[in-house]
């Protein structure tokens, strides 16, 4: 038996408040920045005959 049912929860109520606490971690603290998600990068590489072109 899984621990939550063990613990008299259903399946949505267990998933709300995972999904609560979820929340609550991802925020900021007060008095410290958020934490930022690093700038995706794009590199394009030129092929031409089977050689890669600088």
């Amino acid at each position: 038996m899984v621990a939550w049912r063990a613990a008299g929860l259903n399946y949505v109520r267990f998933s709300q408040i995972a999904a609560e606490i979820t929340r609550k971690c991802a925020k900021a603290a007060p008095g410290k920045a958020a934490v930022k998600k690093p700038e995706a990068t794009l590199k394009i590489n030129l092929w031409e005959n089977g050689k890669q072109q600088k």
